[in-house]
């Protein structure tokens, strides 16, 4: 598996953001925690101190994490994505032939995935299969619960 982590211009900026914030604001409030917590006295048995610290560790392990993807992200513009096949960063509307519902899905990179968001990942079962089909073809997808099959309506930008 390729280091690189795959970002719409979208989800990139949305994680240099967050790094932001977290660096500028939730940072110092978690610092500003631990030294009041520790101006209360015995830190052996101090439940304020442990919470802090224990939001610290969380909170550097997420920066760490988001300097990482930022480092290696690799950044998929949309005006070098083709609108002829299903890619990274475009919208594909779909009929489920059997349901006879059609639904959207956004294909994204994997640390940008928000199913509740119709973002999918282009590593998840569904967003693999739907990788470079055109519009009118019909996908046969393995799911969990059995098989989905799936008509391509529509391939856009959002």
């Amino acid at each position: 598996m390729s280091d690189e982590v795959l970002l719409t211009r979208e989800g990139y900026e949305k994680t240099v953001a967050e790094l932001e914030d977290l660096i500028a604001i939730k940072r110092p409030e978690v610092a500003e925690r631990i030294k009041e917590a520790i101006s209360y006295g015995d830190i052996s048995e101090n439940a304020e101190y442990d919470s802090a610290k224990n939001e610290q560790a969380e909170l550097e392990h997420r920066i760490e994490k988001l300097e990482n993807m930022i480092r290696k992200a690799k950044i998929i513009d949309n005006d070098d994505i083709a609108k002829d096949k299903v890619g990274l960063g475009l919208t594909v509307k779909v009929k489920d032939i059997k349901a006879k519902e059609t639904m959207e899905f956004t294909i994204v990179g994997s640390s940008e995935a928000d199913p509740f968001e119709g973002k999918i990942s282009n590593e998840s079962p569904v967003g693999a299969a739907l990788i470079g089909k055109k519009k009118k073809d019909k996908v046969e997808i393995p799911v969990p619960d059995g098989t989905v099959k799936y008509e391509i309506l529509d391939i856009f930008r959002k």
